[in-house]
């Protein structure tokens, strides 16, 4: 979905919200392209207490990113450590010396920090998660594709529970119809046989907001279309040969 294109998503905002409220760890999943990312940049704003780490491939960039989200929103201990440096002061730091720094900033205020884009995290980024909760006293919320653990790895035990679990799901097939229609109003796509364009994007992207976003721009590409016309299977064959969503390496 575009940035400020939300759709049919008021549910989704409406348990963030009850979430982040609440203080509470829990698991956001859903597959690629289905939207965790933008419903996160959502509500979060809304939440000064939650520090959002917007790709977690480590835990030396999760601490960076953290540190940096501290001091955006006046942590007294990253004031005192980088007063009047700019945030190029953090990225220089040791990830050891930063680690320590941030820790105090968590265990000093009340924090929700958010964990994104999550790449099969290791046994010691788990450990890091565990202090973070622990010694830090903070509760971590994590974003992968899916509860199992070929992408939640070592953090799987931390969401047991199906209460600690929050799913996002692609729309259902008279959603995705209206979804398909509005997004291809917005970017502006015609062509003479729209009708049976708009049938098998709804069947190629399984109702996957992402997807179906990245069909219909690929629509518009001349190499897919003959005079008024979308060229329908080579546009699907390339779809699956090369979509990926936004934010996914």
């Amino acid at each position: 979905m575009t940035p400020g294109f939300f759709f049919d998503r008021e549910a989704e905002i409406e348990g963030l919200r009850r979430r982040f409220a609440k203080r509470r760890p829990f698991l956001v999943h859903g597959p690629s392209g289905v939207g965790k990312t933008l419903l996160f940049k959502r509500v979060a704003p809304e939440f000064p207490h939650v520090l959002y780490s917007p790709q977690s491939v480590s835990p030396q960039t999760v601490f960076r990113n953290l540190a940096l989200a501290l001091l955006t929103t006046g942590a007294p201990r990253l004031l005192r450590t980088f007063a009047g440096k700019p945030a190029e002061a953090i990225r220089a730091k040791s990830a050891t010396a930063l680690k320590g720094i941030v820790m105090d900033a968590l265990r000093e205020g009340s924090y929700c920090v958010v964990l994104d884009h999550l790449r099969l995290p290791s046994y010691a980024f788990a450990a890091a998660v565990r202090e973070i909760t622990g010694w830090g006293g903070t509760a971590v919320v994590t974003v992968a594709r899916s509860a199992h653990m070929e992408n939640l790895g070592f953090l799987q035990p931390f969401y047991r529970e199906r209460s600690d679990r929050f799913e996002i799901r692609g729309f259902l097939p008279t959603v995705a119809e209206r979804f398909i229609e509005e997004a291809a109003r917005r970017v502006g796509l015609s062509a003479e046989n729209i009708g049976e364009l708009f049938e098998r994007v709804l069947e190629f992207s399984q109702g996957n907001p992402g997807a179906i976003l990245s069909l219909l721009e690929m629509a518009k590409q001349p190499k897919y279309r003959s005079a008024e016309h979308v060229k329908i299977t080579p546009l699907y064959l390339d779809f699956r040969l090369n979509w990926k969503p936004a934010g996914v390496q």
